[in-house]
């Protein structure tokens, strides 16, 4: 069984290398499902690592239906990342109703060519998963990132047997989402070939600090977060 971990840092990519995993998925900022990485962290894993690197191309956090701005960034994104010299592509976009948005997706996957394409766990929002599998496979997708449709991989590990008997051949079903040393045979007793974690640690580096550079509101993926032009023009009218 190949074991894909997500690595959200240069540290945990260089972890993953050492400790034998087989590929890594570099992202940026776990607590948001994560975004895309800076290119200078994707060369520098290029650079550095004996193990393919997926990267995942994602705008922002929140939903996965996006403004025309917010796809050429995505382009551009698949194209640096192919330049920097990674493995492979992790992205996907759906429509307002959460189906996939095959036209998008498609033009994200001829861009990744030849690099293999993970539709990552916007497949999770599906409505229609079984059907949203043939979509995907007819658009050359290689393989999808889902936990079942469930808060974790476990949990979601009948609808991820069901998945993987309408994928058969055609497209790899690849389980993740709080895997871990407990229940990873679960998934290989069940036949998927492949399994995703992050297999975190959090090590305290600081105490907590007199003011905190989180915000909370912006964790809530109901809403998207936006600087606004008419509260932009009030402070300017304010101050000059």
């Amino acid at each position: 069984m190949l074991l894909e971990i997500c690595a959200n840092s240069y540290r945990s990519a260089i972890h993953a290398d050492n400790a034998g995993a087989n590929r890594i998925e570099l992202c940026s900022e776990l607590a948001i499902g994560g975004i895309t990485p800076s290119f200078g962290l994707v060369k520098k894993v290029t650079e550095t690592l004996k193990i393919p690197a997926f990267v995942l191309v994602r705008p922002r956090s929140g939903n996965f239906t996006y403004s025309d701005d917010e796809f050429d960034i995505m382009k551009y994104n698949i194209m640096q990342c192919k330049a920097l010299g990674c493995s492979g592509i992790v992205s996907g976009i759906l429509n307002e109703d959460n189906t996939i948005d095959i036209e998008r997706t498609k033009e994200l996957v001829e861009l990744a060519k030849p690099l293999p394409f993970t539709f990552h766990r916007a497949f999770d929002w599906v409505k229609k998963p079984l059907e949203a599998i043939d979509q995907l496979a007819d658009l050359e997708v290689d393989r999808i990132l889902t936990s079942g449709q469930e808060t974790s991989a476990e949990k979601g590990i009948e609808r991820l047997k069901q998945l993987k008997q309408k994928a058969k051949n055609r497209i790899i079903i690849l389980p993740g989402s709080g895997i871990n040393v407990n229940n990873a045979l679960l998934f290989k007793d069940a036949g998927f070939s492949e399994i995703h974690c992050s297999a975190s640690t959090l090590r305290q580096v600081i105490e907590t600090p007199k003011i905190s550079m989180n915000s909370t509101s912006f964790f809530d993926e109901r809403f998207e977060a936006y600087s606004d032009t008419k509260k932009i023009s009030n402070i300017l009218k304010v101050i000059l």
